[in-house]
């Protein structure tokens, strides 16, 4: 396989969790009796620009199907940054009814919601058929497609070109990055902003959150490969910014190389120099992350095994990608894990894939009162033991799993 790039043959290993069904492609009643299709799951390292990356193997359109089931707005801490983002770059870039905002991957119009209450026209894109329909329901316009070249020469033709592009968590979900990035240096005005947030791969490797990784991932992206990346597609990296969201991620603020105006912070520098001396350019740094995904997995797997032989019960919150990337690659089943709750009703009474368990709404875990309630969306363990801590009356225990076995 060659890098997806700088086109180099890839032939450095990362980590390899076996085989999977695609992390969001739940199971109804009905297609449980049907075979599922499973992909490798095996990442690479490109050694002449260091992108992490995924084998190539499934499509983006098997990946993003019509009934795609993730809405960012089921989380209330999502919601709260979204508020606080748009908020922030409306002062900050002095954004106003004259402007014109376009955020890529607009979900269910989480972020966008905000954007229309303080008056600004705002656009999305968004391919999914399910979130899209979400989001017009909030008032919010919506193009369904895939963004890259095409589309930003087609919006630009139409004057729908922006003051400030948004792309938060999806960089990493493109397989074309090339064509992704040099999209926006077409759609954005010529002193245009845009802001690209994603998992920092420095703290996937520095704390082992190997489930992060899984097929919608197609990219683990340190500032060092985005730079270089954003440069080779016109655009130019002039601020960062580190954020506690999904376990640690970057901000990066970019604006067209060719006009933009925008001083370079220091920001950028120091960390790229962060990077460096963490061994982001090197070997050394991604030889030993197989063994650290296999400790988190094996430990896991332990404690499950051993709260099974003593005859408690144990229940999941959050049927989320990650949690599906820990379970099958542990090779758990619902004799371990009874079933996992979930507040979104497009993923309740269906199965999570691969592993099989039953998804249920909050209303189970008051009936059933599990011993240990296994919070599979770790980052935003804070929220959900707020919003469950009711299981205290019983003496339930949550338990996170990564980077390790942690009992609260």
């Amino acid at each position: 396989m060659k890098c997806r790039h700088c086109q180099a043959e890839l032939t450095l290993p990362f980590v390899d969790l076996g085989s999977a069904p695609p992390s969001n492609a739940y199971l109804t009643k009905e297609t449980l009796h049907a075979p599922e299709k499973y992909f490798p799951l095996r990442v690479l390292v490109c050694t002449e620009c260091w992108l992490v990356q995924t084998e190539d193997y499934a499509g983006a359109d098997e990946l993003f199907s019509a009934d795609y089931a993730y809405f960012s707005s089921f989380s209330t801490t999502w919601l709260e940054h979204a508020e606080r983002y748009v908020g922030n770059m409306v002062k900050r870039f002095d954004l106003g009814t004259q402007s014109h905002i376009v955020e890529v991957a607009a979900n269910d119009g989480y972020l966008l919601q905000y954007v229309k209450a303080k008056g600004i026209p705002c656009l999305g894109i968004e391919p999914t058929m399910s979130t899209a329909e979400a989001a017009r329901s909030k008032g919010v316009e919506i193009v369904e497609g895939f963004f890259g070249v095409g589309l930003a020469e087609e919006l630009v033709s139409q004057g729908k070109h922006a003051d400030l592009a948004i792309a938060n968590n999806v960089l990493a979900h493109v397989p074309d990055i090339n064509d992704f990035v040099a999209g926006f240096s077409i759609l954005l005005k010529p002193v245009g902003i845009a802001t690209f947030e994603f998992p920092h791969l420095l703290r996937l490797v520095s704390e082992s959150q190997f489930d992060t990784i899984y097929h919608e991932h197609y990219s683990y992206l340190s500032l060092t490969a985005v730079k270089r990346i954003f440069d080779y597609n016109g655009l130019s990296v002039f601020d960062v910014e580190e954020l506690p969201t999904h376990g640690g991620s970057l901000r990066v603020y970019a604006q067209r190389n060719d006009e933009g105006d925008k001083k370079i912070s220091q920001s950028v520098s120091s960390l790229l120099a962060r990077e460096e001396l963490a061994g982001m350019t090197a070997l050394e740094c991604y030889g030993g992350f197989q063994e650290k995904a296999n400790k988190v997995k094996n430990d896991f797997l332990s404690f499950l095994i051993e709260a099974n032989r003593a005859g408690k019960t144990v229940a999941g919150y959050g049927a989320a990608a990650k949690g599906n990337t820990l379970l099958n690659y542990a090779g758990i089943r619902p004799d371990l894990l009874s079933y996992v709750v979930d507040r979104n009703p497009a993923k309740q009474n269906k199965f999570l894939p691969g592993s099989r368990i039953p998804i249920d709404d909050e209303q189970q875990l008051k009936l059933s009162q599990p011993e240990y309630v296994v919070i599979l969306p770790w980052n935003l363990k804070a929220e959900v033991v707020e919003q469950l801590s009711y299981i205290r009356n019983w003496g339930g225990q949550f338990v996170t799993a990564v980077p390790h076995i942690d009992i609260l």
